[in-house]
């Protein structure tokens, strides 16, 4: 029955049943965290053989007989380029080989627009107004680079297909101040929705009301399935903006940070060629050359988009059964009680709770009270500050099942109690 339906009389025997439950947990002296998307040891020990691909005696040489050891290419190796252009589905002349991670690219990106505009636009600083788009709930790494910015903000609700795109296609084209939407369009974080083509297809065809408008594709859960035969397929942004005459509204990012060591794997982004030479200015001076010995190491390990498929098989294996643990105790803690809803992701790193409005807050404190560590509420929405307080992230991937099931149970219990005092407050 639904806690809603529930009499007062019903609700106050309830919340002394549930604090009795609380309590016994909280003598539990739990420690588990679920806050944040880390690889777990088991997925990391996985990768070892990282560090075999190359020793003292392996000629460090990349295909195009480059001395790897030594200064040059700016913006990948051949072959490098080749793996992170599989797996972002583009050619290897539309991508460029970075560093370590994408969210570096992702910050120089928005922070060379700020300075020297886009592709000869004028610099965001000497604008009296500068907008994004930000789906939510989203990625709270995104909203802190443009908050950083000064950048202004606007929420735009995700639906099951993806953005709202009435009103993205609503400002982007009538608002020259907004000059940029973040996008993470496979598995989403932190809902696992994958948008669907109709989405793709608008984002291609925008008509941005400002010069130097970009989508800013955060592909970094490309390959990150959980299942073999339910696997999400979205279409490629590049392709789709080059069929609707806009080849440069897009920069397309990805990393192997989930595929292989966490901050030490390598980072790509892929775009127009007009793009990559607005880039390629400024990399001149930032850098000689990024770690090309990295990115040797990674294309000898896992050679092409076949050896990391096989390999994502394996973290899938691991992944699998958290997710499941979580969202089977969900399903069998709190389904029909109106109290919560949720997505079951075929893929990606985190599940997305939605408790009743005003009791994301409160069920985190009292998760933490219980020793489980979440993700604060908020952290899904720009400047931390969810409308609704509701939206809870919940990261499966570090603990274990067991940890997750004992974690998802309590997680479970703080929603009911806090859910009760709700309703008992409003009658």
């Amino acid at each position: 029955m639904e806690f809603q339906a529930l009499s007062k009389e019903e609700l106050l025997q309830l919340k002394g049943e549930l604090e009795q439950q609380f309590k016994e947990a909280r003598e539990k002296n739990l420690k588990l965290d679920m806050s944040r998307g880390k690889p777990s040891p088991a997925q990391l020990d996985m990768c070892m053989g990282l560090m075999d691909a190359l020793n003292s005696k392996t000629p460090l040489y990349a295909s195009d007989g480059t001395d790897c050891r030594n200064y040059g290419i700016l913006d990948g190796l051949p072959e490098s380029k080749q793996m992170m252009a599989e797996i972002m589905e583009v050619s290897p002349n539309k991508v460029v080989v970075l560093g370590n991670a994408s969210l570096p690219i992702m910050y120089d990106t928005i922070s060379r627009a700020m300075t020297h505009g886009v592709c000869g636009s004028t610099p965001w600083c000497k604008l009296q107004k500068v907008k994004f788009l930000c789906p939510v709930p989203g990625y709270d790494r995104h909203f802190a680079i443009t908050e950083h910015f000064g950048i202004e903000m606007i929420n735009v609700p995700m639906t099951l297909e993806g953005p709202d795109m009435d009103m993205v296609e609503k400002l982007v084209n009538s608002d020259p101040s907004v000059k940029g939407i973040w996008c993470v369009p496979k598995y989403s974080n932190p809902q696992g929705i994958s948008y669907s083509d109709e989405v793709v297809r608008r984002f291609a065809n925008l008509k941005p009301a400002a010069k130097g408008f970009r989508i800013y594709w955060d592909n970094a859960y490309a390959v990150h399935h959980l299942y073999e035969d339910k696997q999400d397929h979205i279409l490629n942004i590049i392709d789709e903006c080059e069929k609707a005459g806009n080849p440069d509204m897009v920069f397309m990012f990805a990393s192997t940070s989930k595929i292989s060591f966490s901050g030490s794997g390598i980072a790509a982004v892929a775009a127009s060629e007009k793009n990559l030479d607005w880039m390629r200015s400024s990399l001149t001076l930032q850098t000689i050359g990024y770690d090309k010995i990295n990115q040797l190491r990674h294309v000898k390990y896992f050679k092409n988009l076949e050896g990391i498929k096989a390999h994502m098989k394996k973290h899938a294996d691991i992944m699998r059964p958290k997710f499941e643990a979580v969202l089977d105790i969900l399903e069998k803690n709190l389904g029909g009680l109106g109290i919560g809803s949720w997505i079951r992701p075929h893929g990606g790193y985190f599940i997305s709770f939605e408790a009743m409005e005003g009791c994301a807050k409160a069920t985190v404190e009292k998760c933490k009270e219980a020793g489980i560590t979440l993700t604060g509420a908020g952290a899904t929405y720009p400047y931390k500050k969810d409308p609704a307080d509701s939206n809870i992230r919940i990261a499966p991937s570090f603990p274990s099942p067991e940890e997750m099931a004992a974690a998802a149970e309590i997680f479970t219990l703080c929603v009911k109690l806090v859910s009760v005092e709700k309703l008992l407050a409003a009658k």
